[in-house]
Parts: C-alpha cells; sequence; structure tokens
C-alpha cells in the first residue's frame, strides 16, 4: 500500500518502521506544522495514497478527516480524545461519500480482551452481589482521561452487566497502558487484567484496518468489524 501518515510523533514514526517491515511505502506525511495550511491545499498532497492514518492530536482530527475526504483518501483513525466530535465527523465522511475506520485502541489483544470482559459481564449479570469497577492507568504525558479504551470497556460492560461500572483513572511516571476491569463481593474479588508493553500493538491493528478499508464507504469502529478484519488479514 501507499500511505499517508498524519501526525509523526512516537506512533507515526512507529506505524512508518512497522509498515516498511510489511512491505508498505508512505509517501506523504502531514505533521502539526501543517495547520495552517488550507484542507485543499493539504489534501492535494495526498495525490497517489491509498490509505491515510492519523494518530495526531484529537483538536486536529476533524480537520484531518476533511482533507482525507476531499482527497477521495480513506482514513484510519487511531488518535483519542475526540469522540464528542463523531457526529461532525460522520457528516464529513458522509458528505463526501469518504471512509473511515475509528478506535479508542487499534490492539488486537484489547479487541479480544473487550469481548471476554462483555462475557464476564453476561455472567454477572444476575450476581447483584457483585460489583464491577475499571481501574486504567498511564504515563503522565498522556492527555485524555479516562482513555478512550477504558470508555468504550466501560460502555460494554455495564451495557451487558445491566448497570454503570465505574472507572478511575491514574497518570504518572511511565506507567504501561494498563486496563483492568474487576468484579468484587463479601467474599471474593475477580479481575481481567490487559497490559500493552509496547506501542507496537496499536501500530500492526492500524495496519490491518488500513489493508481494509480500501474500496469501502462510510463510518466503521474497528471493534464493530474487527472478525472482517482479522479473517480478511487471515486470507
Amino acid at each position: 500500500m501507499k500511505l499517508a501518515l498524519i501526525g509523526y510523533g512516537a506512533m507515526g514514526q512507529l506505524v512508518a518502521k512497522l509498515a516498511a517491515e510489511q512491505g508498505h511505502e508512505v509517501i506523504a506525511t502531514l505533521a502539526s506544522a501543517d495547520k495552517n495550511r488550507s484542507v485543499d491545499e493539504l489534501a492535494e498532497g495526498l495525490h497517489g495514497c491509498e490509505v491515510a492514518i492519523d494518530f495526531s492530536v484529537a483538536a486536529a482530527v476533524p480537520k484531518n478527516v476533511e482533507i482525507c475526504v476531499r482527497a477521495g483518501v480513506p482514513l484510519v483513525e487511531g488518535t483519542t480524545g475526540w469522540k464528542n466530535k463523531l457526529d461532525e465527523v460522520k457528516r464529513a465522511v458522509a458528505q463526501d461519500d469518504g471512509a473511515l475506520v475509528h478506535s479508542a485502541n487499534f490492539s488486537v489483544g484489547v479487541q479480544v480482551f473487550y469481548r471476554i470482559a462483555a462475557r464476564a459481564g453476561e455472567l454477572f449479570r444476575d450476581l447483584e452481589s457483585y460489583d464491577g469497577f475499571i481501574e486504567e492507568a498511564h504515563h503522565k504525558r498522556k492527555r485524555d482521561a479516562p482513555s478512550g479504551t477504558a470508555i468504550q470497556l466501560q460502555e460494554i460492560v455495564s451495557e451487558t452487566v445491566g448497570r454503570e461500572v465505574p472507572v478511575a483513572s491514574t497518570r504518572a511516571g511511565y506507567i504501561p497502558g494498563t486496563h483492568r476491569l474487576g468484579f468484587d463481593s463479601a467474599a471474593d474479588q475477580i479481575t481481567l487484567t490487559h497490559t500493552a508493553r509496547s506501542r507496537e500493538g496499536f501500530a500492526a491493528g492500524a495496519l490491518l484496518a488500513a489493508r481494509w478499508i480500501p474500496g469501502r464507504k462510510g463510518v466503521y469502529e474497528f471493534s464493530e468489524v474487527f472478525e472482517e478484519i482479522l479473517r480478511a488479514s487471515l486470507r
């Protein structure tokens, strides 16, 4: 694939490295310094790109989406903290018949964790003596709290368990991304934990989504199409 990268921080550089190892080519990059250029000018810079991958900042997401749909380039959106703009983004994609796949977390392991969590919620639905809880911790540089992953986990478990599950967040030092789901009673406690050892899982999942999105139209959430993407990658 011929890729465009939006945002060239730690995640963008890791995506570029992994893409090269997989035989893909990064032919365009848009950095935060490009924010003062017009949408049309930036869209022209995506000429020849098959897919764009965005790991930038939340405030830039609506403009980045507009750039990509204007250029006719499907977008994999890995930035977090912008979900309050989702309706605006959906309208922009629909207006220009574009394509977008987004996620709070593109890690394959996290997608499996979501599914385990959903099943746990179902099992605890009728056990009112257990209270569910979510704890998440990240390094001090992470801007959003709670994390997008924790918010999605909360939505999944609250729906399956049938009651609200609270979330607690910690930002300190160099803590790796950690999400813990627990169910606590007077008798015992059960916990499920996902800990990210590196950012590589996010980059690998974003590239899986990038291979899947060409030729499609509309807005997709990675969790909703994960099984289809995984089957396509195995083929």
